[in-house]
């Protein structure tokens, strides 16, 4: 799971890491509208800073990760785009 928020420049970048496929992460908005205040599904996972990782082994990381990183903590492997004709 991927616990951000909208306003985060650090989530923002950690997006566009995996470009068009950003669409398909497991992404969990924690801010309110108005910045102040913290949705509860992100308290209740004890989210203290954007971006946090949380794998299914419940290894947490907070801040900007790699794709090899979270490639290896998630089990999802990497794949290559590919190859232009």
């Amino acid at each position: 799971k991927f616990y951000g928020a909208y306003w985060c420049p650090h989530c923002m970048k950690q997006k566009e890491t995996f470009g068009n496929s950003a669409k398909l992460l497991p992404y969990i908005e924690c801010s309110t509208p108005d910045r102040k205040g913290q949705f509860q599904v992100c308290k209740d996972a004890g989210i203290s800073g954007y971006p946090t990782w949380v794998f299914p082994d419940g290894t947490k990381l907070s801040g900007e990760q790699s794709l090899e990183t979270l490639s290896r903590l998630s089990g999802c492997p990497i794949e290559a785009p590919p190859a232009a004709a």
